[in-house]
């Protein structure tokens, strides 16, 4: 089983990335996170954003499973599908799909709950989706909440009815404005018949299996490593674990079974929501990057907060993933900028920090300059074609964090990837 995660705060383009290499897979398996996510992929000059589903969806022979570390919910499930199905109607969602009995359900209640949790003044507003993700993962924990395969249970109605209104009544008594308890109901249990139609199957027991048959698994996560719950800049993190790790854990397969770990990564950094950003670029430089990059949320629309590369934090995810690959993202972006910075390390009162997270208001970036690359190389397919002062821009990265760049994007198509061997790159340079 191989693997492919972010490295930074997310939206460093995973989802391309996956749609490119899943043919080179038979299964392709989301292991974490829930509608909070959005891998974006171009297909036929038109894009769309998965929030549940699989990036291999696309791939037909690829067969697509929904781990048992994911929560779903049921009506953001039934308009994703919806919705590929009018993006492309050669794709056959129920025959391409697997869902594990053993993920969590969202509630509608827990949507509501997160809303109210995010705009009280009670509580730490930390730049949630709103999508009761966080809800969802907590009554996981406090072992309060029903999986898919309780769908079968003859008292999952009822026992659904009793949390939706315990909740709905609580919500009421804070004086939260509400919609019908009635419409929420209705909507959910019309999506709960939605979800049968698809196969629900021991997640684990079909990957462990298809590993031994000699099937190739391509696991795929949400978020990105800096977000971790337990690992990233708490407590401004999403709900579920986000690293290598994560994949064993929401699959159900052993370490012993990993293989390549691919890490992605953009040539800057990106961050939607609040939280520490030590790099972050205030001004006009930020600002025309982000209308360049189109920083925007692929889920939410929110503008994404941007900075330059941050190398500490990128060892620190490199080291805690065992990423074995690099995957380097919208190094296209910054085609056109005289210079590009990349911090190096932090200054923290006395001390020099060459790796991890910056948390500590007191930490100062230390950037080095690289000339930039003023070169259009979309129409690159040869690493030899492509700029000097980029081929030096990435082999730097492979310097500092002692790992190959395998991959780099020239574009946001889905075909605007090229392989790379850093042996070709040491050459050119």
């Amino acid at each position: 089983m191989d693997i492919v995660l972010g490295l930074q705060w997310g939206d460093e383009g995973k989802g391309k990335f996956i749609d490119l290499i899943s043919r080179n897979y038979d299964i392709v398996a989301r292991f974490n996170g829930g509608a909070n996510a959005g891998h974006s992929i171009e297909r036929n000059g038109k894009r769309i954003t998965l929030k549940t589903l699989p990036s291999g969806i696309f791939i037909e022979g690829v067969d697509n499973v929904i781990g048992a570390g994911i929560v779903l919910d049921p009506v953001n499930f039934k308009q994703e599908v919806l919705k590929l199905n009018a993006f492309d109607m050669n794709i056959q969602v129920e025959k391409r799909l697997a869902v594990s009995r053993k993920a969590h359900l969202v509630l509608p209640t827990h949507t509501l709950m997160d809303v109210f949790m995010e705009e009280n003044s009670s509580y730490n507003t930390i730049g949630t989706t709103k999508n009761g993700i966080g809800q969802a993962y907590a009554n996981k924990i406090l072992r309060q909440n029903l999986r898919v395969g309780d769908i079968d249970r003859s008292d999952f109605s009822e026992i659904v009815n009793h949390i939706v209104e315990r909740d709905y009544q609580q919500l009421l008594d804070y004086g939260q404005i509400l919609p019908p308890i009635t419409d929420l109901k209705d909507t959910f249990f019309d999506a709960i018949e939605f979800l049968k139609k698809f196969r629900w199957i021991e997640a684990e027991e079909f990957l462990n299996e298809s590993i031994k048959s000699g099937r190739k698994i391509l696991a795929e996560g949400a978020q990105a490593t800096l977000l971790d719950i337990d690992h990233g800049t708490y407590p401004y993190v999403t709900s579920s674990t986000t690293i290598a790790s994560g994949a064993c854990s929401g699959l159900g397969v052993s370490p012993k079974k990993v293989g390549e770990i691919y890490g992605v990564t953009k040539a800057y950094c990106t961050r939607v929501g609040n939280g520490a950003f030590p790099t972050e670029l205030f001004g006009e430089t930020g600002e025309k990057i982000r209308q360049i990059g189109n920083e925007f949320g692929s889920n939410t629309g929110r503008p994404r907060r941007v900075g330059w590369l941050d190398l500490p934090a990128l060892k620190y995810a490199v080291m805690i993933n065992g990423v074995t690959q690099l995957i380097i993202t919208k190094a296209d972006v910054l085609n056109g900028f005289e210079s590009v910075a990349i911090c190096t390390h932090y200054k923290v009162k006395d001390q020099t920090v060459v790796s991890g997270l910056m948390t500590d208001d007191e930490a100062r970036p230390v950037f080095r300059r690289m000339k930039g690359w003023k070169t259009e190389f979309s129409e690159c397919k040869d690493p030899s074609s492509l700029p000097e002062e980029l081929l030096e821009f990435i082999q730097f990265l492979e310097n500092e964090l002692e790992i190959p760049v395998s991959y780099l994007s020239t574009g946001p198509g889905r075909e605007d990837m090229i392989k790379l061997t850093s042996k070709l790159i040491s050459q050119i340079v």
